[in-house]
């Protein structure tokens, strides 16, 4: 039995701490089969915890009331009564919270991602998602979520090179401990009350991704990210396209995130194309880039000994990273469906303070959505090989007809090149076929100019 000292500031976390993908919390006074609904959830997806004694805010507006400890530790007995009803038994731990100067206790209770697929006492399947835990219903989706519990995770491998020592004296396991509600955690606590480590003291795969300076170089497999830009369009870039922009992030995973896409925002800097408001720097929604990114990075295959690879285009990006979808996710499914396939990166990178992953469970289908907002072409997702790709391309996702007179509207002309940036069709004999089209129909017209590749159309002249 733990029983857990917090000061004023570290209760106010939990008092205030937002309900997610890994986090709930609940009055006292809760009933068995409430609990039971919100550990099997978390078992059945990625893990959390949740607490007990803790108003709502909907209850309480001020968020130092909402702390309602109670008296002694027996009276959460049918709490814990419950949890040990679940089928099969879930592996969860409990801490009693008890603030300084305040008499009682608030429970805090850890559940760890389940093996198997769990159910509450009264047969219910449970799934967590976002800040809610629903019924998971059909015998199809159960199956799916059964074969998914069935993969064992790369993470959870154990690394005997790896030294406790210098794990446990990481700065960045530091600097994650400094961001969490307490004052008084041990590195070597921390480890193992989140599995990082097995009872001998051996690191797993998990922790060298989260805290090891290089990773690579412990776990001997390639898992940095590399970015190159290549000054063409061309789907198959030649050695000769490639520039002198070429990046390799070796960091823990919270970092390579960080640091890879702000050198993917300075890239974009260097290549200006057509867009509806003229020539502009290229750029992308910074959420559509954002959630792709942490995609890749939270759950590629780190069993595949290969790096992430953007590639950063003229007209586009595309984000490779090692591993095909994961469990019952499918490239038709991947808005409607989601499967972590590193369940200890998932959670315990989103306790960073702005953590990468914050949209968890939406960031793939917000990535789509700001793209369908600024109407552009959606990302492409498809397998190649062991890999899954992305592609987010600098396309409007008009008829290139309307796209044509779109431009007109603002600028008077338009040439071959600027149709090619607005509409993403690289052959300029495709584009020159669109242009004898429009004049055909009476909608364009050719200007004169001195040389072929000075060519540029407006409007036709209305005739009296």
């Amino acid at each position: 039995m733990e029983i857990r000292k917090l000061s004023k500031k570290d209760a106010l976390f939990y008092c205030t701490r937002d309900e997610d993908h890994f986090f709930d919390r609940k009055a006292y006074g809760i009933k068995g089969d409430k609990v039971q609904k919100i550990a099997v959830a978390f078992a059945n997806a990625d893990g959390g915890e949740f607490v007990v004694g803790i108003a709502d805010e909907k209850e309480e507006h001020e968020a130092f009331k909402r702390w309602k400890p109670v008296e002694s530790i027996e009276k959460f007995n049918p709490i814990i009564q419950a949890l040990n009803e679940i089928e099969p038994i879930i592996e969860y731990r409990c801490a009693f919270l008890r603030q300084d100067n305040i008499s009682g206790y608030v429970l805090l209770i850890t559940i760890e991602k389940g093996r198997q697929v769990h159910e509450t006492a009264q047969k219910k399947v449970i799934v967590r998602q976002g800040a809610q835990s629903l019924e998971l219903k059909g015998n199809l989706r159960i199956s799916e979520l059964a074969y998914a519990k069935g993969q064992r995770s790369y993470e959870d491998e154990l690394t005997p090179d790896a030294s406790i020592d210098e794990l446990e004296s990481s700065t960045y396991l530091a600097e994650f401990i400094s961001h969490l509600p307490s004052d008084n955690i041990e590195p070597l606590d921390l480890l193992i009350k989140q599995n990082l480590v097995d009872k001998n003291w051996t690191p797993r795969v998990a922790s060298m991704l989260l805290f090891a300076e290089n990773p690579s170089a412990i776990l001997t497999k390639q898992c940095a990210i590399k970015i190159a830009r290549y000054d063409t369009t061309d789907e198959d870039p030649e050695r000769d396209d490639l520039t002198n922009d070429i990046f390799s992030i070796e960091k823990p995973i919270y970092h390579q995130i960080n640091d890879a896409y702000n050198i993917m925002v300075k890239l974009f800097e260097k290549n200006q194309v057509w867009t509806l408001d003229g020539l502009k720097i290229i750029s992308y929604p910074k959420e559509t880039i954002w959630e792709l990114l942490v995609n890749a990075v939270l759950h590629r295959d780190y069993s595949i000994s290969d790096n992430i690879f953007i590639g950063i285009f003229n007209d586009r990006v595309e984000i490779k990273s090692p591993g095909r979808l994961p469990g019952f996710v499918k490239v038709t499914n991947i808005l409607d469906n989601r499967f972590s396939r590193n369940s200890k990166l998932v959670r315990l990178l989103s306790r960073y303070p702005n953590a990468p992953n914050k949209d968890l469970g939406e960031g793939v289908n917000t990535a789509f959505q700001k793209m369908k907002a600024i109407r552009k072409k959606e990302p492409e997702i498809i397998e190649d090989g062991n890999f899954l790709k992305v592609t987010i391309r600098h396309e409007l996702n008009y008829p290139p007809d309307e796209v044509i007179m779109k431009f007109l509207d603002k600028f008077g002309e338009i040439n071959n090149k600027q149709v090619r940036d607005l509409t993403g069709i690289r052959n300029a004999s495709t584009i020159s076929s669109i242009f004898s089209r429009m004049r055909e129909k009476g909608i364009l017209q050719k200007n004169d100019s001195t040389s072929s590749s000075n060519v540029t159309w407006s409007k036709a002249a209305i005739r009296v």
